[in-house]
């Protein structure tokens, strides 16, 4: 992940663990999700923490409650948070819980539990949990609409989504906003890029092997000009070789146009010049093997018979011929 994905992610979390939940059993329910004793390297969802315990505290009616938080010693990066009492998330009900409340602890439990990873050609978002607590976790999501994957890795339940739609649609839900419409923005922009070197790279494949066989046919016309047997073709493979002269650019397609005729007729035609130009002796021998196996099985009263090729002499037939 670049340098500029990863302060994107960061920015995401910190917006997510800079919300304030505005109802009591929201903010219950978010501190269900971040869990009873957090560890985290971020100091945003450390504070996060603390003004929420002491937010329920208020509302409980014991301010005097306070969660202990321990700062990172030397060489450390990691904050932790611990509470007193009850582990609140015994205490949160998934299946009795509003459409909000889950949202919140979805929301507590990504910043406690979650990452995210952006690439190239896709996003990466996943939870790791106790391996019991992973099913549930999957359980829980598909109610909502959002079903994931989930595996056991090193002794721990991963929880999965790899769908940028799915990721975006659970981000948004919990509350993510400027930093995804960035993300969006850029896994849009990304998009675009990949499919615009797609058809640049083929376009650019595709010019090349019309500009080499462009050439090819170019040489096998000015070698069979030169040795006096272009004038010997057929009046219809002369006009393709003229034109293919006076356009050597052009395409198959463009060629066909000029001349009146199909483009298979134009392509057979710089097919055959190709071949004689290889074949000394191959106005008198028949058709080239490629047309030959094309033409297996029609009728000599073909009315394509001028486009034919001829093909290279057998060894047997050299003997026959020889004097």
């Amino acid at each position: 992940m670049s340098d500029s994905d990863r302060d994107l992610v960061a920015g995401l979390r910190a917006e997510l663990a800079g919300i304030d939940p505005p109802r009591a059993c929201d903010r219950r329910a978010e501190i269900a999700g971040l869990g009873a004793s957090l560890v985290t390297r971020e100091p945003s969802v450390a504070r996060l923490a603390m003004r929420l315990d002491r937010e329920i505290g208020r509302d409980e009616g014991r301010p005097d409650d306070r969660p202990r938080l321990v700062l990172p010693a030397a060489g450390r990066r990691a904050y932790r948070v611990r509470r007193g009492g009850e582990d609140p998330a015994s205490a949160f009900a998934w299946e009795d819980a509003a459409d909000h409340c889950r949202l919140a602890y979805l929301r507590g439990l990504f910043l406690a539990r979650g990452s995210l990873s952006l690439s190239v050609s896709r996003a990466h978002l996943e939870f790791v949990l106790a391996p019991d607590e992973a099913p549930i976790l999957v359980h829980n999501l598909s109610s909502i609409g959002m079903p994931a994957g989930w595996r056991l890795r090193r002794g721990r339940g991963v929880v999965t989504w790899k769908s940028s739609e799915t990721i975006g649609i659970f981000l948004r839900s919990i509350g993510a906003g400027a930093s995804l419409l960035e993300l969006e923005a850029r896994r849009v922009a990304r998009s675009l890029r990949g499919d615009l070197n797609r058809v640049i790279n083929a376009e650019s494949a595709n010019l090349q092997r019309a500009v080499a066989a462009s050439v090819r046919q170019v040489r096998a016309i000015d070698r069979l000009d030169a040795e006096g047997r272009l004038s010997s073709l057929p009046p219809a493979v002369i006009r393709v070789a003229d034109a293919r002269r006076e356009e050597p650019e052009a395409t198959l397609t463009e060629l066909a146009e000029r001349l009146g005729v199909h483009r298979s007729a134009v392509q057979r035609a710089l097919e055959r010049l190709e071949w004689l130009a290889i074949h000394d002796d191959g106005e008198r021998v028949g058709r080239s093997p490629a047309r030959r196996g094309a033409r297996s099985g029609r009728g000599h009263g073909s009315g394509r018979h001028e486009w034919s090729v001829p093909a290279a002499r057998s060894d047997a037939a050299d003997g026959m011929m020889s004097p």
